[in-house]
């Protein structure tokens, strides 16, 4: 009788799906949770992201509106950089898979990021103008095809395109040095003004015909981008959630916390506007880093215990595609004209505690909504979505 010997390296027809990392759904759940942080000043603005930019570029000059600077500031960009670093971190974990099945990678992967570009510029007409779906399909696409790159050459292109990107910051800081001291022109107020007043349809047309001006952010922090997707691959890959990667998660919680905290929360509070770009896209990345380091510790010195807050994280974590629609969306009914109409009606002292209150209202909400969907099916609705349109259209 003849023994057949399978080889040991031969993918499998179905090889066995590796189990869930803790840490990486309640990352990506705290992630959510904090551009929410972020995104919801922008929405209880009566004027919206007009409204916004305007008042970040303003001096505190009352005891609210420092309360305001400091709550922003605790969110500004780290949460943003969390989520890309993740995106970047999702995107080395279907490398993986696709490898361990002895599929080709990128494959039909460019498929998933025109449907994710497709979810973010729906997500941007008809709920939130600074949507990041858009930018993040973009970024995938291109950072699908640099991992089959060797290492060396993404480490060439993660450097290339930090040296961009800082050398686009450090000419911003540049002509802020050179500028010339002068009164700041006077804002006009938007009129008619589509979020206080306007219908839902209204709403669509402003973002439609200031497209550019609203996407002006996503297009110039492409290389950032592709940098904290590298990052995020390259973490993953050197065991940042593994108990050998002990050393890397000291170092990013030293550089994250020790060092680039403390000149995120000082530039910040100081500096006034103006710094704004150079915190939210230079110093609050690595502080996003520190973020990922100390909740990955965490997890794995506590691997099997998640607690009350951790589950939630993680429910909100597993539906995070649709978990960030939805929060724009309920947020938006609360706060815009053609919803309940709340931002217009509070007056500008009451602007910290009613955006903590809306901050709050939309946490639980979405919260609830992962929990009780989660229990009956597998996937969050715009991941089955996109999930089910992938599989069709790559069997096309």
């Amino acid at each position: 009788m003849t023994r057949t010997v399978a080889d040991p390296l031969a993918p499998g027809p179905n090889p066995p799906r590796p189990p869930r990392l803790a840490a990486l759904d309640v990352l990506r759940g705290i992630a959510i949770l904090g551009t929410l942080g972020t995104n919801v000043w922008i929405l209880t603005d009566p004027e919206g992201l007009s409204g916004y930019l305007h008042r970040i570029s303003l001096s505190p000059t009352d005891s609210w509106m420092w309360a305001e600077k400091v709550l922003q500031q605790l969110a500004q960009g780290k949460f943003l950089g969390l989520l890309t670093v993740m995106f970047g971190i999702g995107l080395a974990i279907q490398q993986t898979s696709a490898r361990r099945a002895g599929r080709p990678w990128p494959g039909g992967y460019p498929w998933r990021a025109a449907l994710l570009f497709l979810d973010g510029l729906l997500n941007f007409l008809l709920i939130a103008e600074f949507d990041v779906l858009m930018g993040y399909a973009v970024t995938a696409a291109i950072v699908a095809f640099l991992l089959t790159r060797s290492g060396r050459a993404q480490g060439r292109w993660l450097y290339a395109m930090l040296g961009v990107h800082l050398t686009l910051i450090a000419l911003y800081a540049l002509s802020l040095v050179l500028a010339e001291p002068s009164a700041p022109p006077e804002r006009t107020p938007l009129s008619p003004n589509p979020y206080a007043d306007g219908s839902f349809w209204d709403l669509v047309v402003f973002r439609a015909e200031h497209a550019l001006a609203f996407r002006a952010e996503t297009i110039v922090i492409l290389p950032l981008s592709i940098v904290l997707f590298l990052v995020g691959a390259r973490l993953f890959h050197a065991g940042v959630f593994l108990p050998e990667g002990a050393r890397l998660r000291r170092r990013l919680l030293l550089v994250g916390f020790g060092v680039a905290a403390p000149i995120d929360l000082l530039a910040g509070l100081a500096g006034g506007g103006d710094l704004v770009l150079i915190t939210r896209y230079v110093v609050a990345p690595v502080v996003a880093l520190g973020i990922l380091a100390l909740v990955a510790e965490f997890y794995v010195r506590r691997s099997h215990h998640t607690g009350f807050a951790g589950r939630r994280l993680s429910e909100i974590g597993r539906a995070a595609l649709s978990c960030y629609i939805l929060q724009n969306l309920v947020a938006s009914i609360l706060c815009y004209g053609w919803g309940f109409g709340l931002a217009a009606r509070f007056a500008p002292e009451a602007r910290v505690p009613f955006t903590v209150a809306v901050y709050v209202t939309v946490c639980a909400v979405i919260a609830l909504f992962a929990h009780c969907w989660l229990r009956r099916f597998e996937r969050g609705p715009v991941e089955w979505l996109w999930h089910s349109s992938y599989r069709l259209l790559n069997r096309a």
